[in-house]
Formats: C-alpha cells, structure tokens, sequence
C-alpha cells in the first residue's frame, strides 16, 4: 500500500461527510423539506409507525375525554368523546362506536383512549335503549357523528370529511347498517357483528370485519363470513377471525383488534399510506389470529 493512501483515504471521506453535511443543512432550511410524507399527505398525524407502536396501550398523543349528557342529543343516548388534547397537528378524523344488545358504552369503554391516542377523535355512544336492534343502532351511529361534527365541544378539531364507525355485536351490526346509508364515510369496522340481513353488496365504505372462532352469539358461518362474503369484491376489505377468541372478546382490551383497528383507520379514514405494512403482506394465521382474508389497499 501506498503509504499515502491512508491519509488520503481519510481526507476524501472527511470532504464527503462535510459535503452530505452541508447537503442536510441546505435541505433541513427549506420550507417543508424532509417532510414530505407529511406534504404529499396531509391527514398523517404522529410518527412513523412500528409493531410496538400499534400494539401499545397508548399511541403518541395525550388524551382528554368529555361526557355527553342523553338530554343535549338527539337520536342517540348520549356518550363519552375522546380526543387528542393538543391541536398543534390541525384536525383529526373521528370515529363513533357503537355497543351491543343489552349493553352500554362501558363495555367498549377501551377503545376510546386507546384509539384517540394514535390520532382521531373516539365517540363511544350509548344507543336509546339498550334493545335497539342494528338497524336503529345504524341510525344512532349516523346521528352520533352528525352531532359530533355539528354541535360537539371538540367539533372544531375535527375534519367532517374523515369519519368512520365501529361497533360490537347488534353495534357491528349496525355498522353495516350505517355504511350503507352513508357512503361517505371512510372506515367502518363491525366487532363480533349480529344482524339479520346477510347481504351487504351496497357498501362502498372500505370495511374491516372482525369475527371470533368460539363466538356461539354471532357465529362466524352465519354472521361475520357471510358479511365479509357479500361486500363488493372490488371494495377495500377485510375479515380478521380471532383465534381463541367469543362473542364477548371486544368488550375488553385486546391487543389483535386494536392492532388492526388502528392500521385500518390510519389507512382509510387518514389515508396514510404508512400503515399499509401491517395490512399487506395479508397477516398469517398466528396465537391471536384463526384466518385473515382481505385485499391488498387499493392506492388511492
């Protein structure tokens, strides 16, 4: 070796790092710059996303929750609304939640801060009565997100474009039933879903339907199958079957659910591209996870 070389060898690198230096300088000083997923687009809110990040109990966003008195609404009894507490980021989707036949929205309680932390306003509802069938629960939804782009205290931090609709049991039901009547809406997400009406072929919204194996309520060969087979095959959608799972499963934290819960919003409701990991390649079957079929996001 020449016995130049070494030295000379430092001496390029040295140049090449100050120039990447310079470089990095030059672009962190534009407007925007290294930023540009966030420019192409804008409903992106928090960081990159990891496993570890949609698996957590909480994502990157503080939480502040606000109760809704049954006697200010009308259509729906009333609920609990859980939001980002900064607003440094600008508006944020929302989503309305729906619990099942006989219950209130304890039972889906979780799912509030646990969803408003990734970045979206959680409307978790209570319905009129707790025997409401889905149909009426559908309607309920609709009005829940009616009320809480139109008169909610947090209304302003919301964008009344990006909405979407969950629900447990007779509620999964009737987020069907509400993605029917509205097609704009984004996301809907029906957990353990029950209704009577098996056909689903006017849904346009893109959907994630959540079933159990040992679910002896709603039966996946008669409840969640038979959605997930009638939706459009041209829509985005897609059906988790939990493993080890019952009818109930939704009504306490789990991780598996939220999980997808969270990939599918991001994607769908703030159309972040970033989350398309954890829905493509299709997820394998696993501990927490009985079959998963579904479609590849359509690019938009």
């Amino acid at each position: 070796m020449h016995p130049r070389s070494q030295p000379r060898s430092r001496t390029v690198r040295s140049l090449w790092a100050g120039a990447v230096a310079t470089v990095g300088l030059v672009v962190a000083l534009i407007p925007g710059a290294g930023n540009a997923g966030a420019a192409d687009n804008p409903y992106e809110r928090g960081p990159a996303p990891t496993t570890s990040s949609i698996e957590a109990a909480r994502g990157s966003y503080a939480v502040s929750q606000t109760s809704v008195s049954s006697l200010s609404v009308t259509g729906f009894g009333g609920g609990t609304i859980y939001y980002p507490t900064s607003t440094a980021d600008g508006t944020f989707g929302a989503v309305a939640i729906s619990p099942g036949f006989t219950a209130t929205q304890s039972s889906i309680a979780w799912l509030g801060p646990r969803l408003a932390s990734q970045g979206f306003v959680i409307f978790t509802i209570d319905t009129n009565t707790t025997l409401d069938q889905p149909a009426s629960r559908g309607d309920q939804l609709l009005a829940a997100l009616d009320y809480l782009t139109q008169r909610s205290s947090v209304r302003t931090r919301i964008d009344a474009s990006r909405l979407g609709v969950m629900g447990h049991s007779m509620g999964g039901g009737g987020t069907l039933e509400a993605a029917k009547d509205r097609t704009s809406l984004q996301a809907a997400i029906p957990l353990t879903g029950w209704n009577t009406d098996k056909t689903w072929p006017e849904v346009r919204t893109p959907t994630l339907i959540v079933g159990a194996d040992g679910d002896t309520i709603a039966p996946v060969a008669t409840h969640s199958e038979p959605f997930y087979n009638s939706l459009p095959a041209s829509l985005d959608k897609a059906y988790l079957e939990l493993n080890g799972a019952t009818h109930l499963t939704p009504n306490s934290s789990n991780t598996t659910i939220a999980k997808y819960s969270i990939s599918w919003l991001k994607r769908f409701v703030d159309n972040d591209a970033r989350y398309e990991q954890f829905l493509c390649p299709l997820p394998r079957p696993s501990l927490t996870i009985e079959e998963y079929r579904g479609n590849c996001p359509h690019t938009s």
